[in-house]
């Protein structure tokens, strides 16, 4: 009965050791680490709006012009909407790399923003699709109007764009 009791106080002893934290400690860390490298994004390029849906999609363009043309507030409205009201930071990150907290967990990963060959082949009205439809087989969720306003949405794409060094040269 003894030996009992101590093999049950040398366990919850292990359990509080620093080796034990310190192993946790570390395989948190490098799952984040090495996340982002397991789930990359697949076909980057690839447009994620349906073929039946698209040339309606591309059709539509922001209530103040085309993203390209944003003007500076509209891209600063942009910013406080990406990265509070409408989530994207969670999961596309503060720089628009697909590496928000949540994105790290996702698979595939989120869209990476700052990848200007995906900006020049996707036009405004597609990305606002997403938006509203969410992107099939991926876990971006439909955002309008559960979360942010078509307005707003729209405010969010100009400065996604942003992301993108020459998208506004």
């Amino acid at each position: 009965m003894n030996d009992e009791k101590v093999s049950v106080v040398e366990s919850k002893n292990f359990y509080e050791s620093w080796a034990f934290r310190y192993g946790i400690a570390l395989c948190v860390v490098l799952t984040l680490l090495w996340a982002p490298i397991f789930a990359q994004e697949v076909e980057p390029l690839r447009s994620r709006v349906p073929v039946a849906e698209r040339a309606m999609a591309r059709k539509m363009i922001p209530p103040f012009g085309f993203t390209k043309q944003a003007p500076p507030d509209i891209i600063a409205e942009g910013k406080v909407l990406y990265e509070g009201k409408g989530t994207c930071v969670s999961c596309h990150g503060e720089f628009g790399l697909g590496d928000g907290p949540v994105g790290r967990q996702l698979t595939p990963s989120p869209r990476n923003f700052t990848n200007c060959r995906f900006h020049a082949r996707r036009r405004d009205g597609e990305l606002f699709w997403i938006l509203k439809n969410g992107s099939p087989g991926t876990g971006m969720i439909p955002m309008i109007p559960v979360t942010i306003t078509e307005d707003e949405a729209w405010k969010i794409l100009a400065y996604e764009r942003s992301f993108c060094l020459n998208w506004q040269r």
